[in-house]
């Protein structure tokens, strides 16, 4: 007997521990060499493991364990092939295992499709990708009632998010005409019930970190409002061309992030960070973006920000929202950052004190847009206007030097014009 122990591999420099969060194959299972047989969730992102070595899988580690880096995680027997009796290879039928040679042989008389043994399902068949999986697991669905359209029968991310839709529009049963409706619980019957979790990793990463964010940072925040008016006039009246041409909309998000890394540039204070007894300055903005997910919020950023056209940007914070969904996001894609800008509007949020995205020094509230009467040149006026919230450190950034910030980016706001032209 050969057997390859799998161990957990260096994946980051930050990275001293993983959670198993599912196995995508089965105990005992044929695998071959690169084939993906687990996931691990990491504090930054989840990672598919891939098999060493071709042969029989067998599990060491659980489904929730949360392991160390160079941990083992299961053994793979390669003496076992993919065609031995050992392992769990598909079979023929019994009828037909005492005559191999004639299962070979075509028969001329009758159609190969009625006389043949059906063809040995893949491994991949009735599995789902791990984008799939997830959708599954969050929408409880059993990846058995699923049809997998993919290569060998494999369930890819189309067909789980099929199946949740079909789940969603299929009506509740029905009792049969002779079952008696169920009576109403009497008064005052009350479930006490309560069921225990084990947190996500990355719960409990974003959990430790904003604490140590509260406890570690001299933090505060500053106000302002910005009146939108000009931004939405512009998205109005150039967002069919800006559709047409780029294939993507003019959204709130590409002019904020603009609008911030612009005056990150002009002042590099706010787009610093303390290490130690040292200030690091950057010459550069990587505009974090908070993405809520099903399994925590994840601050991916659009690295270069200063230096991308307003279509970039949109392209990328939808790349990068839609892998942060699917839990598609690599380790790269996780890595830097040097502000972070948070958008609790789209839950309805007027007013919030974002917390800041340590390492970095500050991070930038959007809120909901609201029609509201403001004083304009002596009149009374309905203007679409937004509540600004600036977190930032005071260690690193002074009070005044916050507040100048988030002023500039409400005048390039108030007047999109100065920031298409850069001045």
């Amino acid at each position: 007997m050969s057997i390859v122990e799998m161990r957990v591999p260096t994946i980051g420099e930050s990275i001293n521990e993983v959670t198993l969060s599912q196995w995508l194959k089965e105990n005992g299972d044929i695998v071959k060499i690169d084939e993906p047989i687990c996931e691990f969730e990491s504090d930054k992102a989840t990672l598919e493991f891939p098999a060493e070595a071709a042969g029989k899988l067998i599990y060491v580690a659980n489904e929730g364990d949360d392991l160390e880096i160079g941990a083992l995680v299961a053994k793979i027997d390669t003496s076992v092939s993919a065609g031995s009796s050992n392992g769990k290879a598909p079979k023929a039928p019994a009828a037909k295992e005492e005559s191999p040679a004639k299962e070979e042989t075509p028969v001329t008389s009758t159609p190969p499709a009625t006389d043949s043994p059906p063809a040995a399902p893949s491994y991949a068949s009735g599995h789902p990708s791990p984008a799939a999986a997830k959708i599954l697991k969050e929408n409880d669905i059993s990846t058995a009632s699923v049809q997998g359209t993919g290569k060998d029968g494999r369930i890819t991310k189309e067909d789980a998010v099929q199946a949740v839709a079909n789940k969603t529009s299929a009506p509740a049963p029905k009792a049969p005409a002779s079952t008696p409706a169920p009576l109403a619980a009497p008064a005052g019957n009350f479930s006490r019930e309560t069921s225990r979790k084990k947190m996500s990793r990355m719960r409990r990463t974003i959990a430790s970190r904003l604490v140590s964010a509260k406890n570690n940072t001299a933090m505060l925040t500053t106000f302002n409002e910005v009146d939108l008016s000009e931004v939405m006039k512009l998205r109005k009246k150039y967002q069919e061309e800006f559709v047409e041409k780029y294939g993507i909309k003019l959204g709130f998000m590409s002019l904020f992030t603009k609008a911030c890394a612009k005056t990150l540039m002009e002042m590099p204070a706010v787009n610093a960070q303390i290490d130690d007894n040292d200030l690091i300055y950057h010459d550069y903005a990587d505009i974090s973006i908070a993405i809520s997910t099903p399994t925590g919020l994840v601050v991916p950023p659009v690295h270069n920000a200063e230096s991308l056209r307003f279509h970039e940007i949109e392209l990328k914070i939808k790349e990068l929202a839609e892998k942060a969904r699917t839990g598609t996001l690599t380790l790269e894609e996780m890595r830097g950052g040097t502000f972070t800008i948070t958008n609790g509007g789209i839950f309805g949020s007027m007013m919030s004190t974002p917390i800041i995205n340590e390492p970095q020094s500050a991070i930038l509230g959007m809120h909901t847009i609201q029609q509201r009467p403001v004083a304009i040149n002596g009149e009374v006026l309905i203007r679409p206007m937004m509540y600004l919230a600036l977190s930032y450190d005071h260690r690193v950034i002074d009070g005044s030097t916050s507040v100048t910030f988030l002023v500039k980016v409400k005048k390039l706001l108030e007047d999109p014009v100065k920031l298409l032209l850069d001045l």
